[in-house]
């Protein structure tokens, strides 16, 4: 009996979807949709047909959904008419944008009413109104965000008058990491896209502390024009991805390619991510999203190391000293000779000191003595406060050249002539244009370089996989470690010749500020080669790489000396100089000389003119 019962209900189902349905053309129509392929995630695949970015089976009805629109759209069609008594396990409530969308579209006034009461109650709890894009800027020392990141804040309808931003919600995609994968493997994973990716969405005040206090970086908040229904759609198809992986690669598929999508769900129109085919650095996308015209302001929040830098800038050198003393003993604050002091250099001292002490608390746990320490400065901050507190902002990261570089040189080497030809897809090293990247930074990733000699002779001269360097001043209150790391191969002197060699590198030491845009540097360096020359597999080396980094008035300058000395006796010797010449925002030309050195033959001299063209 229950058989037949349940023959004839499904039949019924089908009788009125099939009722409801519009013409099969009409379907095809809107499964071409630019907008329904915004939905699904698809893309035009390499060998013709879709694919979905989305790596989850529970986000498509249809099997074969994550290749096939057509099939996906039909299916969520046929959901959307099944039994309300689903609740909020029914398609119109796991698919609010969908659901829109197709009403919209095909004017489906015969749905049925669903109370779906998850989504409306998160709905009204995130309350949307108006977005905002957080860029929180580069950060070399978490291999995460070496290029920066963004993220999406959303706000309420009275966030002007009545609210405050830290209310907001903030949301956020990123690789999610089980266990504790250490830098170099959480590196490579990355890059492979051996982590899923998920939003989430949380209160915007924990990434305000995130970023600007735990990682000491400044962030960027520009504000989007989008309307309130345009910022509620997108919330809709938040809701759609609610524990749906992707997968999560640094380059492309990251956190600011995935927001890119996010908006071009906001305003049907927008194309957003068919700007980054190959590569999604999120400097590159905020520049999208300002030429595309969705900003209408822009406000900065300088990281907590920025405000100590800036607080403790007209101390003299005396005065830092008992900025020091303070942060490690607020007793000192009773000393006769300290309150000798005039009350306004007091006030600067007792403010530095009470930054320093937050700063140094960075990341760690609560603890009784470093609150009361805290305490005891804010007192006397309370009864002799400093004028407020006056950060520049600085250069806007769009500003700054793309990320991707061609390069064209003519040079010699000894008595050959050579053109070296190169292509680095990402980003920065410490001569490029300087407007909008911090001095001291560089972060290069996939640089490959060709030479052709006399008489039409091709060498690979060198093909870095990665190149980081961080050189970040000693103050006299913060005394950060300057560091580097590289990988690839590279051309070695070898006697009169030369030979490719894969390497990896990296060193440690410190940084100086010698004068206003003079940065001096001495870092211990390892180096592990692979030479065919040295019999062993992989030899090691010590040694040392030091230098000066001006900011000039025609661009960067640096000299540089450089050795390495290997376990098997063989030592190397470089001396070189290069000043890089700004010819325009997105173009620069830039003079190198070099002198290397080996044990085993003559000096060898390198002359080289080089154009290099960022673009994206």
């Amino acid at each position: 009996m229950l058989r037949p019962l349940l023959l004839l209900a499904l039949c019924s189902l089908s009788a009125v979807v099939l009722a409801s349905s519009p013409p099969v053309s009409a379907l095809h129509r809107l499964a071409d949709e630019t907008y329904w392929h915004s939905l699904g995630h698809y893309e035009r695949g390499k060998l013709g047909g879709w694919r979905s970015y989305v790596d989850d089976d529970d986000f498509f009805l249809a099997e074969g959904g994550e290749q096939d629109p057509a099939a996906e759209l039909a299916a969520t069609l046929a959901a959307l008419y099944a039994p309300a008594d689903q609740g909020d396990r029914h398609a119109q409530c796991v698919y609010p944008a969908r659901t829109r969308w197709l009403r919209e579209q095909l004017s489906l006034t015969d749905l049925l009413a669903v109370e779906c009461s998850e989504f409306t109650t998160w709905y009204a709890e995130v309350a949307p109104h108006s977005a905002v894009l957080v860029f929180p800027a580069a950060y070399l020392n978490s291999p995460s965000s070496m290029f920066g990141h963004t993220l999406l804040r959303i706000d309420q309808a009275d966030i002007d008058t009545q609210g405050s931003p830290l209310l907001s919600s903030a949301l956020n995609f990123g690789a999610f990491i089980e266990g504790l994968d250490n830098s170099i493997l959480y590196a490579w994973r990355g890059l492979m896209g051996g982590y899923p990716g998920l939003f989430s969405l949380l209160p915007y005040r924990e990434k305000i502390g995130e970023y600007s206090r735990l990682e000491n970086r400044d962030l960027w908040e520009y504000r989007l024009n989008l309307t309130p229904d345009e910022t509620g759609q997108m919330l809709e198809h938040v809701w759609e991805l609610k524990q749906i992986r992707f997968d999560y690669f640094f380059f492309d598929e990251n956190c600011s390619y995935r927001l890119l999508e996010l908006l071009e769900i906001a305003r049907p129109g927008l194309r957003l991510t068919a700007q980054f085919p190959l590569t999604a650095i999120p400097a590159d996308t905020v520049r999208a999203v300002i030429d595309a015209g969705l900003v209408e302001s822009i406000d900065y929040r300088p990281s907590r190391e920025r405000e100590l830098l800036a607080r403790t800038e007209p101390l003299e050198t005396e005065e830092l000293n008992w900025v020091r003393q303070l942060a490690d003993d607020p007793q000192v604050l009773e000393q006769s000779d300290y309150l000798e002091l005039p009350a306004d250099r007091r006030a600067l001292i007792q403010d530095g000191a009470y930054r320093l002490v937050r700063y140094r608390v960075t990341g760690e746990e609560r603890d009784a003595a470093n609150a009361a320490q805290s305490y005891r400065l804010l007192q006397a901050i309370n009864r002799n406060p400093p004028p407020r507190l006056e950060v520049e902002r600085p250069v806007l990261p769009e500003y700054g050249h793309e990320s991707r570089t061609l390069q064209f040189g003519l040079g010699s080497r000894g008595d050959q002539t050579f053109a070296e030809y190169g292509l680095r897809m990402a980003y920065h090293d410490l001569l490029d244009n300087r407007e909008g990247f911090p001095m001291g930074a560089q972060i290069e990733i996939a640089q490959l370089r060709i030479r052709q000699y006399e008489g039409n002779r091709w060498k690979l001269q060198r093909l870095d996989l990665a190149g980081i360097r961080s050189l970040t001043p000693v103050t006299p209150l913060l005394r950060p470690w300057s560091w580097q790391l590289a990988a690839g191969l590279e051309r070695v002197p070898e006697g009169d010749q030369d030979r490719l060699v894969g390497h990896f590198n990296g060193g440690g030491g410190f940084a100086w500020q010698l004068g206003d845009g003079l940065l001096g540097f001495a870092l211990a360096t390892a180096r592990l080669e692979h030479n065919p020359d040295f019999g062993a597999a992989i030899s090691p080396a010590a040694g040392f790489d030091s230098g000066l980094l001006w900011r000039n008035g025609a661009g960067n300058l640096l000299l540089e000396a450089r050795g390495d000395y290997f376990h098997n006796g063989e030592a190397r010797r470089r001396i070189s100089f290069a000043q890089q010449f700004e010819l325009h925002d997105d173009i620069g030309l830039r003079l190198g000389l070099e002198r290397s050195f080996t044990h085993r033959a003559d000096g060898q001299t390198e002359v080289q003119l080089q154009l290099r063209w960022y673009y994206y």
